[in-house]
């Protein structure tokens, strides 16, 4: 395999070990700074240059995008996309994630627990919003902060109104969210390698520091999780559009909470705590994936006329309730059932004598004309627009639970 990694930091742990892993198990590896590319767009032949010139074929992409060139990064990596090389990463899985608000978004109409989190910009919404996410103390957090920067944890009412005013004055995007108590100055990092938790550590504040992350002097101690916490975990990684992932979780009296994925977790804390090869992992897994990688099913799906994906809910008193998938009368319509939604469990591939039950959620790809026709009225009403093409991160939620 001939791999890029993409990095502008290639003496930093993490790209050095990476590199070191790959060549070690006999593979061509590179390191390229992200900003050295340049991306040319031209009919039928999306292309790369590095360093001015043409860059030669790799076989896989492992994008470790910094924060701070997002958007340059994440359009080599949308490149690399176009030109049918595997990206560990998805382009759009990294900006999904580096974006607070939108990975929440993105996370909240699946049933993984998350701390309840709001969003104002009017000075007049401050204070019911603090209300709605249980009253101070309350955590205030930037949008794109990283590495603990940018959250604040404020004891008051009085104390959060202030600071968001102050941090809406200098154009400051910022999110409320709940203080869970019982998990202050403690988190779990989990470290999600396709649709395994291969690593686990606790991260502890130490003194009055409230923040766990090790860039603020967290300690770190391994920590075997249970299925819960790893189910939630990788559900939350694939979601998210990313294969490598560090999934940071609070313990919170009701479950996992998640509180951040991050798609370009380091390694150096967790491989020093755990003394697990995580590097080695990685690599091995991208081996595996390049002679058989997952396509981008948006794209191939937007260019087949009067065919889609859409989603189908099945709501109590529908006339599908008790019949099977078969029964139902959706492959006859030449409908196929990709994924089955059941509570917390997702069912990848669902037999035809599956039997439907209330709240059921069914992902499908077939005819759009025929799957219209088959969503009761009610339903479309409220829940317009109710076919639509979902985003990759959406379309084949994984997991362990197979019919």
């Amino acid at each position: 395999m001939k791999l890029a990694i993409l990095s502008c930091s290639p003496r930093c742990y993490s790209t050095r070990r990476l590199l070191e892993a790959a060549e070690h198990r006999g593979h061509k590896a590179r390191v390229l700074n992200t900003l050295k590319f340049a991306i040319d767009v031209d009919k039928g032949s999306p292309e790369l240059y590095y360093h001015s010139k043409v860059l030669s074929e790799f076989d896989a992409v492992l994008p470790r995008i910094g924060a701070s060139i997002t958007y340059f990064g994440t359009a080599v990596v949308r490149q690399f996309e176009q030109m049918d090389v595997f990206c560990a990463n998805s382009s759009a899985g990294i900006s999904n994630s580096r974006d607070k608000l939108r990975s929440l978004q993105i996370l909240s109409r699946h049933q993984i627990g998350l701390p309840k989190t709001t969003f104002v910009r009017d000075k007049r919404d401050v204070l019911p919003a603090i209300e709605r996410v249980g009253g101070a103390p309350v955590i205030i957090k930037l949008l794109e902060g990283t590495q603990g920067v940018g959250v604040i944890l404020a004891d008051s009412v009085k104390i959060a109104e202030a600071i968001i005013e102050t941090l809406q004055s200098t154009r400051q995007n910022v999110l409320v969210q709940k203080f869970v108590a019982e998990s202050k100055g403690r988190d779990i990092r989990a470290f999600v390698v396709g649709d395994h938790v291969i690593a686990a550590m606790r991260r502890v504040a130490q003194g009055q520091e409230f923040r766990s992350n090790v860039h603020r002097g967290g300690h770190t101690e391994r920590v075997e999780l249970d299925d819960t916490y790893k189910q939630t975990a990788v559900r939350a990684a694939q979601i998210m559009g990313l294969r490598v992932a560090g999934v940071d979780m609070l313990e919170s009296n009701d479950g996992p909470q998640i509180m951040e994925v991050n798609s370009s977790p380091g390694l150096e804390g967790i491989e020093s705590c755990t003394q697990l090869d995580i590097a080695g992992a990685i690599i091995d897994y991208i081996a595996a994936q390049v002679d058989f990688p997952e396509i981008d099913l948006r794209q191939r799906l937007t260019v087949s006329r009067g065919y889609g994906v859409t989603e189908i809910y099945i709501p109590d008193g529908s006339e599908y309730v008790g019949k099977s998938i078969d029964e139902s009368g959706l492959p006859e319509q030449d409908i196929n059932v990709l994924t089955l939604y059941r509570g917390t469990t997702v069912i990848p591939n669902p037999r035809l004598k599956r039997t439907l039950e209330p709240g059921d959620r069914l992902l499908c790809f077939g005819k759009l004309d025929a799957m219209r026709a088959m969503i009761p009225e009610k339903t479309q009403r409220k829940r317009r627009p109710t076919v639509k093409l979902l985003p990759p991160q959406s379309d084949l939620v994984r997991s362990n639970s197979h019919d």
